[in-house]
């Protein structure tokens, strides 16, 4: 796996959006006002590009992930949100096989902790058992521990 930068253009992070995340993670329209927390953009070799954040609004928080399946087969992928105190909300996403850009994201809960409490991690896995399927790519968001409030 490679921590190589890469852009995924396509997606809408137009300041518009109302975050403050100096990395241009964001979201477009979709949740105006919200602030966004997003880990660095990453591409495995195989072919799959993720960028995880962590959105915040009116005390609530949610997960998002930014991705690209351009390996050619259907991949499984996991989106956690953790929360302060242990909650954990866990979605099952499920990449297409083709080069287009997609976005998966978890439902918003309240956030009982600091604005800056949540970290999220996408985890992108292969085709087969459970068991066998080789893990392509995680992507996680900024850490919280190294947030500022």
């Amino acid at each position: 796996m490679s921590a190589e930068a890469v852009s995924l253009p396509e997606f809408d992070r137009s300041p518009s959006f109302g975050g403050d995340d100096h990395r241009g993670g964001g979201g477009g329209g979709r949740h105006p006002g919200a602030v966004a927390r997003c880990g660095p953009e990453l591409v495995a070799p195989e072919g799959v590009e993720a960028q995880t954040c962590v959105l915040t609004r009116d005390g609530e928080a949610w997960a998002r992930v930014y991705y690209r399946n351009a390996t050619g087969e259907e991949l499984r992928s996991v989106l956690t949100l953790m929360g302060p105190g242990g909650r954990t909300v866990e979605l099952y996403c499920e990449p297409a096989a083709h080069d287009e850009p997609g976005i998966c994201e978890t439902p918003r809960l309240p956030s009982s902790g600091a604005p800056r409490s949540a970290t999220a991690v996408a985890e992108f896995m292969g085709a087969g058992p459970v068991d066998e399927a080789p893990l392509l790519l995680r992507a996680g968001s900024e850490r919280a521990s190294a947030a500022k409030n």
